[in-house]
């Protein structure tokens, strides 16, 4: 029997290297993949979340926030526990150096500008601040600069505000007209901000790895969706999928192997840092590993009103039996 030709939108990422080369390919499958950046708009300007919920792709890499709101609207994509993408908040979050913001509880009241309401880093860090720090999200007008990737009716009691079609939320940093950012990319003009802009943690990474301690987990972002069709009709592409994710991850780390592998001068030492200080393999995958880190994602999108319903993890996901 021929193998089954699909295609899968990825993020050029070090762990995703194996299928670009095609030295790993599901079992089965005739696999096509396709370098589709998020902050690369194809045709109609739609980006890869929108691109793959409107079907182009047969798989693909997609917003966990998104995922969510899609299964809570009964649109037609179940994904398998590989997780391709996390970030912790902390590192995100840069504010204007002159709005005398000290403390995450210096936001309350402010305005903070978001790539869109319902971005998965918008969601984490609106809840890492109201659960880790006890800032009142609510207090806070969230000003967004994107469309929201799934439609979205914005509970009562919050402020959402809209930027002018092409006003960057980095200039609006710089000016002082939102106090504060958390985007998955900030901005090389927040970058390079100088001193009018600074992160809200002094030390992020310090914050980060206290965060990881305190929960055990490094936040996710992301979700390998297929068509449910597809699955439906080939329930077997679950189990190929998840064991070649696992497979392209080995191949990355063994890429560090080579202390030159990396642009990075200490590649291999920070590699073996990150080992020590989060875990010895800090991507995960399966249900067992990340539950508790999708369960408290899921609070925190119920909470902001993005899902009508609570699910629980193994309702939103396929996972071949063996394989937690």
């Amino acid at each position: 029997m021929a193998d089954l030709p699909l295609t899968i939108a990825l993020e050029h990422y070090d762990r995703h290297v194996p299928f670009f080369e095609r030295t790993v390919s599901p079992e089965g499958v005739a696999l096509t993949a396709l370098h589709v950046g998020q902050s690369a708009p194809g045709r109609h300007g739609a980006r890869r979340h929108e691109r793959i919920l409107a079907g182009e792709f047969d798989v693909g890499e997609l917003s966990c926030s998104s995922y969510l709101m899609a299964r809570d609207r009964g649109l037609p994509y179940v994904a398998i526990p590989v997780f391709p993408r996390r970030l912790f908040s902390q590192s995100r979050i840069y504010v204007n150096a002159e709005a005398g913001i000290r403390a995450p509880a210096d936001l309350a009241g402010r305005r903070v500008g978001l790539s869109s309401y319902q971005t998965t880093l918008s969601v984490l860090a609106k809840g890492d601040l109201a659960h880790e720090y006890g800032v009142p999200w609510k207090e806070i007008t969230w000003v967004t600069s994107s469309e929201e990737a799934v439609p979205v009716e914005y509970p009562p009691d919050v402020r959402v505000e809209q930027v002018p079609a092409g006003q960057p939320l980095a200039d609006l940093l710089l000016s002082g007209a939102v106090d504060a950012v958390a985007l998955p990319h900030p901005p090389r003009a927040i970058l390079e901000g100088g001193p009018r802009v600074r992160p809200l943690f002094a030390d992020a990474r310090a914050e980060e790895q206290a965060y990881f301690q305190r929960n055990g987990w490094w936040p996710i972002m992301h979700v390998v969706a297929f068509k449910e069709a597809l699955l439906r009709e080939h329930p077997w592409l679950a189990g190929a999928f998840l064991a070649a994710f696992e497979r392209a991850k080995e191949t990355c780390y063994r890429y560090y192997d080579d202390p030159n592998w990396s642009v990075l001068a200490w590649g291999r030492q920070t590699f073996e840092e990150q080992q020590r200080q989060l875990a010895p393999d800090p991507w995960p995958y399966g249900l067992a590993r990340n539950r508790a880190n999708l369960e408290r994602f899921i609070g925190y999108s119920y909470e902001q009103g993005l899902i009508r319903e609570r699910p629980t993890p193994e309702s939103l996901f396929v996972e071949p039996a063996g394989s937690a």
